[in-house]
């Protein structure tokens, strides 16, 4: 780099950033500011003619303001003529202002682009370096298609100084990373890869960043790189800390170089070539074996360089996963680190044998060091190392340890973290099923989970044992004499209760020959738990008692006595009210035939994949599928293993504990098609009238309603997502929005069912709810016609980045629609942020051999998300004078478009989600609201007053939020539906 000449001191620019160290108050500061922006405005706007100096002075005296956090308006032309100076200096402040204050919409990238261009042309590699350096910081896309094309050539030209090459490269990669399709690099490609072969680490050290993420997309077209990279990586490996000298970190060679070729080579499989091959073994071993060596220095940066070699070296091997010896040898290199003092190491050293421990040739050497990960579980006062410990146990399990594992995890969970319990109960629950001998060991390890950490026992832990159970006749007997032990302690969790209420109404039968846990004492015992319970529990246990009725004849009176107590017929909760009615008339009415046909057992569930499983697989994330699907385990052949779910085809009998299973993990069964045509078939989903025959249990939408809760904040979709999702076409592969599409949104902001949208072909109806920030919505498909359609396929889209602010999960549905037929989708909703614009709903199949598409927004809007908050008239105008902001309200004056009708606007409010405050506003005739809008990064406070003028037929509507967006949004969404 030139050297800067004692007149560059910028001796005012100096004085200047003195003068704002030395004051004594924001105020000061700012006055001292102004006073220079003041002074270089008329600088800038004088008859005199600047020099390069003093446009250099006063364009650095611009940047210095902006970094201090203050707007700059004006020298942006005068940085820009900088670029022409031939002064290194002038050159270097121009191009700097520019990367930092120009952005990528101005005027003047026109004039920078011709600059550029210039000094890229000049072959001065001093300025071709400032030119690629501002390109690479400003990396528009404008930018982009203006050098897309001549950066490839500079880096392969033959007469490029190793610094314009080394910027070249880097450029080039940060182009590729805002838009891959600028980078066309099909005729530069092999003499790119032939850059691994360059004398100047540097350049090398720049190419492999680029390549190995040009190749992620383009495998097949850089493969020639791998015996290249291979070549590289063991004449770095092979020499000595001497002979690189320029490029040797405290006595190791290259160190970044060396752990980017290694991360390049994992983005193929293991060389075919036997040469190569062979020498990349040499390679790793040769790593292995420094290791094991003295270390050359005590200083903490010769140890950080060795290691992060060696733990590449280790992801490399297991990638390949391919050489038992290696695989063993890492294993050994990484149980070392288990005990070592640095805390980082042990963490990579237990991260890194969970991968191990699904190789089948590593998998005996990782399970030699049980006892050193039971005692990090036990012992480690980092909580994420601990992590790491369980999930290494959980990863080495297998059927001659998982007795001793999970009686350890078990032991460790009574004073876990609460942060992993779930995660923990999960893992518990997975290996006592997947490795149970004996199923009385299982119910034992399950019912010791919910005594331990009930609270972070989930529905599909308590479902599962359930079903095996269910589907187990020999563990049956022992499972109720196991539970009906475990409620007998004073203090008894709920979930205990659930899944005693489940089995004793089921089972109890036979445990009843023994005066102990006789019908009577069954009863008392989870009646007496009754009182303590919620809700969807205690409607469990009314679906016991009655299951009672048909067990044991003797228990009729005092059940029915219960039953029509008045606490229970007029229950405040209408489910449990109408579960009573129900029973109590049942048990009444029916014979003792019908009576045992209707509350016949449970019968088996059909073979399913564990939900507790791909649960564990959600809250793991995609990286985790090697440990948790590990083929190398043997496949049981016990029932055990290939549990079952839950699914609607299993309530196959109106039986009162049908509905305690599955309501949430599987979706309700697809209403039929209404007798009364074609045009009616979304009638019976929407309507409020009673059923046409009484049901024992809620429906699904009401079980999802009544037990939905706020889920685990490890992950907020877990009891939501479906195992396996579909994958969502891009919203460039769809058309565009029906133009009616707004107008059908707009009839959804205030309500949550009815019918989307309807031709002469198809009906799409909609039910949904939402709670905090989770929702489930149920969509209704209805084939009109009498031809079947085909290829049925519709699926969610999320546009621009909704994807990070609304997660929606859906369920597949059938590929194949009859005539006067409907099928049901299930989608499960978070709003992880705040969010504008809806997703899009792409519905696709093929009538009559033709195809047909429409794509829909979606009745998501922020507002569903709305939770109504009450609060004082002092509470509410304290806090409206808090959102005092401009920015934080929004406010609408309209003309009123439908009739002006109090009771309706009230309706409209209460729909939009926000509760109606009293006696706040002075004036009676409007209308005042608050509510918190949840999602999972933030909440949202909310006040709304809309003031009705009914003899104008006007109203005016303000809306204030702490978030300025969000304000503008509400009040559109509401202000279009009066």
């Amino acid at each position: 780099m030139p050297a800067v000449s004692k007149g560059d001191g910028m001796r005012g620019l100096a004085v200047f950033i003195s003068d704002i160290r030395n004051c004594k108050s924001k105020e000061a500061e700012i006055k001292r500011i102004n006073k220079e922006l003041a002074n270089i405005r008329s600088k800038f706007k004088g008859d005199k003619a600047l020099d390069g100096y003093s446009k250099k002075k006063y364009v650095c005296k611009l940047l210095f303001i902006f970094l201090l956090g203050h707007d700059i308006d004006f020298g942006h032309m005068e940085a820009v003529n900088l670029l022409s100076s031939n002064k290194y200096t002038e050159k270097q402040i121009g191009y700097l202002f520019i990367s930092v204050l120009v952005n990528s919409n101005s005027e003047l990238i026109r004039l920078i682009n011709n600059a550029i261009k210039n000094d890229l042309a000049s072959r001065n590699p001093t300025f071709m370096c400032l030119a690629l350096h501002c390109i690479a910081n400003v990396g528009s896309r404008e930018m982009g298609e203006a050098f897309a094309a001549d950066i490839p050539r500079i880096l392969v030209a033959g007469d490029s100084m190793d610094s314009v090459k080394q910027s070249a490269a880097l450029c080039l990669l940060r182009l590729y990373k805002a838009s891959p399709d600028l980078v066309p690099m099909g005729e530069w490609t092999a003499r790119v890869v032939h850059l691994l072969n360059d004398q100047h680490m540097g350049v090398v050290t720049a190419a492999v960043s680029l390549i190995t993420c040009l190749c992620k997309k383009n495998p097949d077209d850089f493969k020639t790189c791998i015996s290249l990279a291979v070549s590289r990586l063991s004449r770095i490996v092979s020499s000595a800390s001497t002979d690189l000298q320029d490029y040797t970190y405290y006595f190791v060679p290259a160190p970044w170089l060396s752990v980017k070729l290694l991360r390049l080579l994992q983005c193929y499989p293991p060389p075919e070539d036997a040469a190569v091959k062979g020498r990349l073994v040499e390679c790793l071993e040769t790593v292995l074996n420094k290791a094991q060596e003295p270390p050359k220095s005590k200083k903490v940066q010769h140890s950080n360089a060795k290691n992060a070699i060696l733990f590449e070296t280790i992801s490399l091997i297991i990638h390949y996963d391919s050489e038992p010896n290696l695989l063993v040898r890492a294993c050994n290199q990484l149980g070392q680190f288990l005990q070592h003092r640095e805390t980082n190491l042990r963490y990579l050293a237990l991260e890194s044998m969970c991968t191990l421990a699904s190789s089948e040739f590593s998998h005996e050497a990782v399970k030699t060091h049980i006892d050193t990960v039971i005692n990090a579980l036990k012992t480690e006062r980092d909580v994420s190392v601990r992590q790491r410990a369980a999930d290494l146990l959980y990863a080495m399990c297998d059927r001659s340890n998982a007795k001793q594992i999970v009686s350890e995890m078990l032991r460790y969970l009574e004073t876990a973290d609460y942060a992993i319990r779930e995660e923990i109960v999960l893992k518990v629950a997975i290996l006592a099923e997947k490795y149970a001998v004996d199923y009385s060991w299982y119910v034992d390890t399950i019912l010791n989970l919910i005594r331990i950490a009930g609270d972070y026992v989930s529905e599909e832990v308590w479902y599962r044992v359930l079903q095996i159970v269910t589907n187990r006749d020999d563990v049956q007997g022992y499972a109720a004499k196991t539970v009906f032990e475990a409620l007998q302690a004073p203090a008894c969790h709920e979930n205990m209760v659930k899944v005693g209420g489940y089995i004793l109404g089921e089972f109890g039968n036979l445990i009843a020959g023994d005066p102990r846990s006789s019908p009577p004492v069954q009863f008392s015992l989870l009646h007496s738990k009754f009182h303590l319970c919620s809700v969807a529990t205690r409607a469990l246990l009314l679906s016991t008692y009655i299951k009672f009725i048909n067990l044991f004849p003797e228990t009729k009176a005092t059940i029915q006595g219960v039953l029509r107590a008045g606490s229970q017929l007029r229950n405040a909760d209408v489910e449990l009210q109408q579960r009573a009615v129900e029973y109590l008339t049942l048990s009444s009415v029916a014979s003792t035939d019908v009576l045992a046909t209707v509350l016949e057992e449970m019968p088996p569930f059909p073979e399913r994949e564990s939900s507790i499983l791909a649960k564990l697989k959600r809250k793991k994330g995609p990286g985790a599928g090697s440990a948790l699907d590990d083929g190398r385990r043997e496949a049981s052949s016990n029932d055990i293993n290939g549990g079952v779910e839950p699914t609607p085809s299993t309530v196959s009998t109106p039986s009162p504990s049908a509905d305690l299973l599955g309501l949430r993990a599987a979706p309700p069964p697809a209403a039929p098609p209404a007798t009364s045509g074609a045009g009616n078939l979304l009638v019976d989903v929407f309507s409020d009238g009673p059923a046409a025959q009484p049901s024992l249990g809620p429906t699904p939408e009401e079980a999802f309603l009544s037990e939905l809760e706020p889920p685990a904040p490890e992950s907020p979709m877990a009891l939501l997502a479906d195992p396996a999702p579909a994958a969502d076409p891009g919203p460039e592969d769809i058309g565009p929005p029906i133009p009616e599409a707004d107008e059908l949104l707009n009839k959804f902001v205030c309500k949550n069912n009815g019918v989307l949208f309807e031709n002469q072909l198809l009906q799409i109806g909609v039910k949904s709810e939402f709670r905090q920030n989770l929702g489930r919505m149920y969509l209704f498909y209805g084939n009109k016609t009498s031809v079947q359609f085909q290829n049925f396929s519709p699926t969610v889209v999320h546009p621009g980045d909704l994807q990070t602010q609304l997660a929606v999960q859906t369920k597949r549905v059938a590929a194949q629609v009859d005539g006067g037929a409907q099928v049901q989708q299930v989608l499960n909703i978070e709003c992880l942020r705040d969010f504008l614009t809806p997703p899009l709903l792409s519905v696709r199949f093929r009538y009559g051999g033709a195809p047909q598409a429409l794509t829909l927004k979606l009745p998501v809007t922020i507002n569903k998300f709305f939770q109504p908050t009450e609060m004082a008239a002092q509470d509410f105008f304290q806090r409206w004078k808090q959102l005092s902001l401009p920015q934080q309200e929004a406010q609408k004056i309209f003309k009123a478009n439908h009739p002006m009708d109090a009771e309706v606007t009230k309706a409209k409010l209460l729909g939009f989600g926000s509760a109606l405050l009293d006696n706040v506003d002075p004036n009676p005739e409007n209308f005042v609201g608050a509510g918190i809008i949840q999602t999972k990064a933030l909440q949202v406070g909310c006040l709304l007053r809309l003031e009705p003028n009914a003899q104008a037929q006007m109203y005016r509507l303000t809306l204030r939020t702490s978030r300025e967006p969000v304000s503008r949004h509400l009040c559109e969404l509401l202000a279009q539906q009066f």
